[in-house]
C-alpha cells in the first residue's frame, strides 16, 4: 500500500511538472510573438498626407474624401507595363493588313500619312499617284464628275469593250490615261477636294479605333493591376484634406491617385509622387499643384 501511494505521488508530481512546462512554453511563445509584433511595429513607418489644389486665381482648397493609394511601383510605370503588354501593331503591319489595293498600301508606306481626309492631301498627290492608285483615280473622277470640271477627258471605252474588243479597249484606255495625266498636270487645282471622296477607304478611322480601344483597356486594367500587385496601403482624406497610412516597411513608395481625378474649379489633377519611408518614422508629404499631373494635358 505504501509503494502504491509513492507511485501515485511520483505520477502527480511528473504530471504537474509537465503541465507547468507546457504552460511555460506557451507563455514564452506568446511573449516571442508579442515581442516580434512590437519590434515590427517599431521598425515600420507611417505616412501623413496633406492634399490641396489651387484653382487659377484662387486660394488652395483641401482635397476632401479622396482615396490615395500607396504603391510599391510608380503608377505611370504600371501604365507603361500594361501598354507594353498590349501593343498597337506597327505602322507597317497595320498598312499591310488593310483591305485596300496594293498600290494604295505602297503609297501609304512611302508617305508619312494615314489620314486620307486631311485638307492638304492634294499637295501630296502627283498626277502619277492619281493614275496609278485605283482609290485616288476613282476619288478624282467622282470629285470632278457631273460637269463640275470643264475640259476634263472622258473615257471612250466600256466594260463590254474589255471582253469583246480587248485590243480596242486597251488602246482607248491608254489614250484616256495619257490625256488625263496631261490634264491633271495642267490643272493641279482639280485635285483639291479629292479627300472628301476618300472617306470610305481612309485608314485613319481604323487606326484611331485601334488606339481608342487599347486606351480603354489600359484605363480599365492599370488600376486593377496596381491594387492587386503593388498596393501597400490606402487611405481616404478627411474634410481638411489629410490622410494617414501606417505599418509601412522601410523602402520606396509612390503616393498615387491611380486614374482618378481630383477636381477644383478649372483644375483637374492626379498624383504619382515618390516617397521614402524610414524605419520608425512618420513621413509627411504635401500634395499640391506643384507635384501633380495636369489631366487636361496628359494621357489617361
Amino acid at each position: 500500500m505504501g509503494n502504491f501511494r509513492l507511485l501515485v505521488l511520483h505520477f502527480c508530481y511528473d504530471f504537474g511538472m509537465r503541465k507547468v512546462a507546457v504552460i511555460t512554453t506557451i507563455v514564452a511563445m506568446c511573449a516571442l510573438v508579442f515581442a516580434g509584433r512590437a519590434r515590427a511595429q517599431s521598425d515600420s513607418g507611417a505616412l501623413e498626407i496633406s492634399a490641396h489644389i489651387t484653382p487659377t486665381g484662387a486660394r488652395p482648397e483641401p482635397v476632401r474624401q479622396f482615396t490615395f493609394y500607396v504603391l510599391t511601383k510608380s503608377y505611370s510605370d504600371i501604365v507603361k507595363e500594361v501598354e507594353n503588354n498590349d501593343p498597337i501593331p506597327p505602322r507597317e503591319q497595320f498598312i499591310a493588313d488593310l483591305k485596300v489595293s496594293a498600290e494604295l498600301r505602297a503609297w501609304l508606306k512611302a508617305h508619312d500619312v494615314l489620314d486620307l481626309e486631311q485638307p492638304d492631301l492634294d499637295k501630296l498627290l502627283t498626277p502619277d499617284d492619281i493614275l496609278t492608285v485605283p482609290e485616288f483615280m476613282a476619288a478624282y473622277q467622282r470629285s470632278n464628275s457631273g460637269g463640275v470640271t470643264q475640259g476634263m477627258p472622258q473615257p471612250k471605252y466600256t466594260k463590254i469593250d474589255q471582253t469583246q474588243y480587248p485590243e480596242k479597249y486597251e488602246k482607248q484606255k491608254q489614250e484616256y490615261l495619257t490625256a488625263l495625266k496631261k490634264f491633271v498636270r495642267q490643272n493641279p487645282a482639280t485635285i483639291s477636294g479629292i479627300e472628301i471622296e476618300l472617306a470610305g477607304v481612309n485608314p485613319q478611322h481604323k487606326w484611331a479605333t485601334l488606339q481608342n480601344d487599347r486606351r480603354k483597356r489600359v484605363v480599365r486594367m492599370a488600376p486593377e493591376i496596381a491594387q492587386v500587385r503593388f498596393l501597400a496601403g490606402k487611405a481616404d482624406t478627411d474634410l481638411e484634406g489629410h490622410a494617414w497610412v501606417s505599418g509601412l516597411a522601410p523602402g520606396d513608395y509612390w503616393i498615387s491617385s491611380l486614374n482618378l481625378d481630383a477636381n477644383s474649379s478649372d483644375m483637374r489633377v492626379r498624383w504619382d509622387v515618390p516617397v521614402r519611408i524610414e524605419r520608425g518614422k512618420t513621413i509627411r508629404v504635401e500634395l499640391s499643384n506643384l507635384n501633380s499631373i495636369d489631366v487636361r494635358s496628359s494621357a489617361p
